[in-house]
């Protein structure tokens, strides 16, 4: 093939990935993490979207000395806000919200440790999560959970990771617990975006969105974002990829500089799954500002 036609064959699949991506109305934001100031009924949400809310994050280590426990997950989400009757209560008033968990997440505790995936073998970490899983899922009246991995343990490895959650979430399916899941995957170069990247190629039949972070590249300008969401859809191919932005710290690509922009051409060209943020717990000291304008953006023709 000569030089000139590869370049063409490239730039294809840049900038039109072979995939099933289509528009979506659908908002999802992180909250839980940082603070429990927030209380759901300060959340603006818009009738005309779906509007997803994830608790971050359960986690599989214990809560008093941080151990991994082998898929017993525990709640780590501030839950001042964010208890049952809170849930109930935003569910009854808006039939449009529904609630997920996210697990795993960065870090555990005070946020100086990461939070490693760490099973002891696939059978057993996968019974003990379907077990804890189902008791919080049904404690806390929730639709759907959000896989956050972003540590491995060096003594599993890359398949045990791809059972291990594979098997989880259509367990959970199976068993009619959670009606949805997502992963948030990031472009590490390496380790946590080809965990993810097996993980789609044997289970993405049962994963029905792609919270992307985009946020974790560095700096991005409007070419720069659509042409790593572009990237993305086709690494995740047939797959509902979310737009998404970070509140705090000058990462990924700001909505003051351009988010909106990049969200607005990738609706004009059909490619526009969704967005998400995080997350709510930064977001109260400006008022759910750029909330508001999401939601806006996505309800609009």
């Amino acid at each position: 093939m000569k030089a000139w036609n590869i370049l063409l064959f490239i730039i294809y699949f840049l900038y039109f990935p072979s995939s099933n991506a289509a528009n979506s109305k659908l908002f999802r934001e992180y909250i839980g993490a940082e603070s429990d100031s927030v209380k759901l009924s300060d959340l603006p949400i818009n009738s005309e979207v779906e509007f997803h809310l994830i608790l971050a994050f359960a986690i599989d280590y214990t809560t008093d000395n941080l151990s991994p426990t082998d898929g017993v997950f525990n709640v780590f989400w501030e839950t001042k806000n964010l208890g049952p009757d809170d849930i109930a209560s935003i569910k009854d008033k808006h039939s449009n919200v529904k609630v997920a968990i996210s697990l795993g997440g960065d870090t555990v505790g005070d946020g100086n440790d990461y939070a490693y995936f760490k099973p002891k073998s696939i059978n057993s970490w996968v019974q003990n999560a379907v077990s804890s899983l189902t008791t919080i899922i049904k404690q806390y009246n929730i639709d759907g959970i959000d896989i956050d991995y972003e540590h491995y343990d060096s003594h599993s490895n890359l398949n045990m990771y791809v059972e291990c959650i594979g098997q989880l979430i259509t367990t959970l399916k199976d068993n009619e617990v959670i009606s949805f899941a997502s992963i948030a995957p990031f472009d590490d170069g390496g380790e946590v975006q080809s965990h993810y990247l097996a993980l789609w190629r044997k289970y993405g039949h049962v994963i029905d969105y792609v919270n992307f972070q985009f946020y974790a590249y560095d700096k991005l300008s409007v070419p720069q974002f659509l042409r790593y969401y572009n990237q993305q859809l086709h690494n995740y191919q047939g797959g509902q990829l979310l737009a998404s932005f970070i509140i705090k710290g000058n990462i990924g690509l700001k909505p003051d500089d351009g988010f909106f922009e990049a969200c607005k051409e990738l609706k004009g060209q059909g490619k526009l799954g969704g967005i998400y943020v995080w997350c709510a717990d930064e977001s109260k000291a400006n008022g759910f500002k750029y909330e508001k304008t999401s939601q806006a953006l996505l309800a609009s023709s």
